[in-house]
Formats: C-alpha cells, structure tokens, sequence
C-alpha cells in the first residue's frame, strides 16, 4: 500500500513538472509578443490548463489500455516509478537546457522501456498496431496512436499556421499596422487561452492515465484487497479498465495548474525570442493553428505532443513572413530533442527496470 502512494506521488510530481515545463508551450508567444506580462500569462495558463484536464479522458484511455497489452504483463507500482522517473529525468534535462521537448512522447517512450524490461525482452507487451475496422484514426497501439501523429501532428501544425498567416497577411494587407496590432493584441488574450485548454485537454490526462494504469494494476493483484473504507476509492473498476475515476481527474488537475503556475521561462526564452521575432497576429496565428490540432487529436484520444505543435506553428507562421525569418539552427537543435525523446526515455526506464530485477525488487 505504502508503495502505491509513492508512485501516486511520483506521478503527481511528473504532473507538476509538465506544468512547468510545458507552460512555454501555451504563453511564449502571448509574452514574447508583450501582449500579457510573464505573471499574467501564467495564471492565465493556470486556470485554461484545469478547466481543460477536466474535459474528457479519451487521451487518458489510450495511455491506460492502448499503448501496453496489459494481458502480458501487469504494470506493478516498481515498474510505473522507473517509468516516471524516466521521464521525469528527461523533462528536467531538457528544461535546463531550454529545450521544448515533449512530455508526452518522454512518458509514452519510458512506459515501453519499462514494460519491455519487465516482460524480459517479450515484444509482443507493446501493443504496435490495432487498426480498426472501420476507421484507421480508431486504432490502437503505438502505431496509430503515437508514432504517425508525431509526425503529422507537427506538419499540420506548420501548414495550417502558414495558411492562417497567410490568409491574415492578404486581408489586412491596406490596414495600417498600429490598427492590427491593437485588435490582435486583445485577440490573443482568446487565443492563448484556447491553447492553455487543450494543453489541459491533452497532457494533463497522461499522468491520469498512469495513476488509473496503475491502480487498475494493484487491483488485480489483489493488493488493494483489505483497504480500509475511507481508502476504497484507490480500488479501480476492473470490468472498465478505461474509466478515470473523478477524484484522478480532480487531482490531477489541481497539480498541472499549480506546476503552470510555477512558470517556465527557459522554454519561452527559446520559443518566444530565439526561434522567430513575433507580433500578436504572428502570436494569435500560431496559437490558433495549434489548438485546433490539439483538439482534433485529444477528440480522439491521441497523446501528441503540445511542445511539438506549437513549435511547428511558430515554424509556419514564420515562413508565411519569409522563409529565412526562422533561427534553423534553434530549431536543429528543438528537431533533434524531439527526435532522441521516446528512444532516450526508453533507455532510461528499461535500465531501471533491469537494475531493480538485478538486485531482486522486480521479478
């Protein structure tokens, strides 16, 4: 029992330092434009962000039942902690840094390494490819789920943020540009609050995922069996292993939001300055292009990366402006952090795994 609440505590930790960590994601554009100071954006980002982890567990789901076969191998309190601490590790690397990588693929990626490790080596525990029947965006497993959106999830990202920039640039073309600034100015209040709710949408339901993965875990197990009254709520419902129960959704919530609060300047910094000078209707494009991508994958219960999209849009509101406007030597490095992410993480996880099976803690 004492286990279970470390690993909850672990999870919420993760939770905290995806609110820090990916707040540069919903705000660097709104400071980097001076549209909103640094204090305001983050507590605008704060309250979006719990509103949003609130709205659906579709992604939440997916972490729970669609990326490891639960049938192989059930994912015991030892096994989540070096899943999280993988991630966690990763997060904090790239944070100090300055480097906006992605939460999601660090937990996705150290979720695999740990549930290889701990299956000893049977690649049959990650769950590749389940195509459904009828629709290909209804299919399970790494694959579909992960893999394709990671990288069309990104170019969406880039096209619909030159095509809005664009589109924006044409029809304002006569307008003078004091007039455009102030409009869009108030605009991206909308805007960066819009991404803030998607981000709570999408990445905040990960951790839920993993608390209710685990949960579902000591259930079967049976080491929630003899749990006092005021504690029967940590039972999960094994005839819905997909259901998040409230209190998760409540909890998880809260942490994202006070982890948002904390704020994340090294990111912004690189989002918001050095990647590409931006205006508020530069902000309000990227913005909106982004979240109308994350709310089309979280509608279908796909973990894609916040960090990845908005970065994209950025990229492509920037070419709309003129191609050579973007630092590509920023955005190497960003591509190359995006790239190592899940493969790193997974390294990580399976290394701890095997290490805890070396001295006996795991079998």
């Amino acid at each position: 029992m004492t286990l279970i609440l470390i690993v909850i505590l672990i999870a919420l930790v993760f939770e905290y330092i995806n609110g820090f960590h990916d707040t540069a994601n919903s705000i660097a554009t709104v400071v980097s434009t001076k549209v909103l100071t640094p204090r305001q954006a983050v507590m605008l980002a704060a309250a979006t962000n719990l509103f949003g982890a609130m709205w659906g567990t579709a992604v939440a789901k997916t972490i729970t039942s669609g990326i490891v076969d639960s049938k192989v191998i059930s994912m015991t309190s030892d096994i989540t902690i070096c899943v999280l601490l993988g991630a966690i590790a990763w997060n904090l690397f790239t944070w100090w840094l300055g480097l906006p990588s992605s939460s999601s693929h660090a937990l996705i990626g150290a979720l695999c390494g740990a549930a290889l490790a701990a299956s000893h080596n049977n690649w049959q525990v990650i769950m590749w490819s389940q195509p459904n029947a009828d629709h290909w965006y209804k299919g399970a497993g790494l694959l579909w789920k992960v893999v394709v959106p990671m990288f069309l999830s990104p170019l969406a990202g880039y096209v619909l943020g030159f095509i809005l920039m664009a589109a924006l640039y044409i029809t304002l073309r006569n307008q003078r540009p004091m007039k455009v600034n102030a409009f869009f100015g108030k605009a991206q209040i909308f805007s960066a609050g819009a991404m803030g709710f998607m981000h709570g949408t999408n990445d905040a339901q990960k951790t839920m995922g993993i608390i209710a993965l685990v949960l579902l875990g000591a259930t079967k197990a049976g080491q929630l069996a003899n749990l006092p009254e005021w504690l029967s709520f940590l039972r999960a419902d094994e005839l819905e292993p997909g259901k998040i129960a409230l209190w998760i959704k409540i909890t998880c919530a809260v942490v994202m939001a006070a982890g948002t609060a904390a704020g994340g300047w090294r990111i912004i910094k690189t989002l918001g300055h050095k990647m590409v000078k931006l205006h508020p209707i530069n902000g309000f494009a990227a913005e909106a292009s982004s979240a109308t991508v994350i709310a089309v994958a979280s509608q279908f219960g796909i973990p894609v990366s916040t960090t990845h999209n908005i970065s994209a849009s950025i990229m492509g509101v920037g070419s709309a402006k003129r191609f050579n406007a973007i630092k590509w030597t920023v955005v190497e490095r960003m591509v190359w952090a995006w790239i190592f992410t899940i493969p790193v993480t997974a390294v990580i996880a399976y290394a701890l795994v095997r290490a805890m099976q070396a001295i006996g803690w795991v079998p």
